[in-house]
């Protein structure tokens, strides 16, 4: 799937505040190497970079649109092109990452393997949207059940990889030394014509709506965008109030 880095961007103090509440609290205070798994264009890499100046920064990303946009903001910074559900860091201190395991299946092996490359001592931070009942992703799978295009689209409806807190205690017990999970719900005011719509285009709804051309794409996304004017309606003032949950995992190995 090709990412647009500007399309992502367009919210930018939105998508990196709860980077910047997440790293508030890891709290590794002298990090020889410091891993961000799903680095995007690297705006919240340059936030670790700031924070450690001392240790050794990774983004990893396997956009390399996104990693390109990254190295031309800061070339200091070591950027790696792999695929995150695969890529192992070795002699971490820090594993970071924002907004990215909710594209990585196998929550259940994928997390204890990264625990795994954790120095003693060494901590993992995890942030994930879990809006998944919400209108935001609720009405993209009834966008796609209601049209011809239902066969080729549901395979790409990967919601069910963020998982209920309960899970991650269960999966983390025994197999770190601190455990701490919450949830916050940022509501975000949007302004425009469709918020909403674009928001979600720069994540989610992106590689569903590139697998169609032509007409066919026009009419999936006229449609998304009819479904959310309706979810989420705009307020007198002409905004538009989009909440969003997030689940946060700090973990100390």
């Amino acid at each position: 799937m090709a990412w647009d880095p500007a399309l992502y961007l367009t919210y930018e103090s939105y998508r990196k505040q709860p980077a910047i509440d997440l790293l508030a609290r890891t709290d590794h205070v002298d990090p020889e190497t410091v891993f961000d798994l799903g680095c995007g264009p690297g705006n919240v890499t340059a936030l670790l970079a700031d924070k450690w100046p001392a240790a050794r920064i990774v983004g990893v990303d396997n956009s390399l649109e996104m990693l390109a946009k990254a190295e031309a903001a800061a070339p200091q910074i070591e950027w790696t092109a792999a695929d995150i559900s695969e890529y192992r860091p070795r002699d971490a201190d820090v594993i970071f990452t924002n907004a990215a395991f909710n594209w990585v299946p196998d929550h259940g092996e994928l997390i204890p393997n990264l625990v795994s490359c954790l120095k003693p001592g060494g901590v993992l931070a995890i942030q994930m949207p879990r809006n998944y009942e919400q209108p935001s992703h609720a009405e993209i799978v009834a966008c796609i059940e209601a049209g011809d295009w239902r066969d080729r689209l549901r395979p790409l409806v990967t919601f069910e990889h963020v998982q209920p807190p309960a899970f991650y205690v269960d999966l983390l017990s025994g197999r770190v030394s601190e455990l701490e999970l919450w949830e916050t719900n940022y509501m975000h005011i949007l302004h425009g014509d469709d918020p909403v719509l674009d928001w979600i285009m720069g994540t989610a709804l992106r590689p569903i709506a590139n697998a169609l051309e032509g007409d066919e794409r026009a009419a999936f996304i006229n449609d998304m965008a009819r479904r959310y004017r309706q979810a989420y309606p705009r307020r007198p003032d002409g905004s538009t109030l989009f909440p969003m949950q997030r689940l946060f995992v700090l973990a100390r190995r």
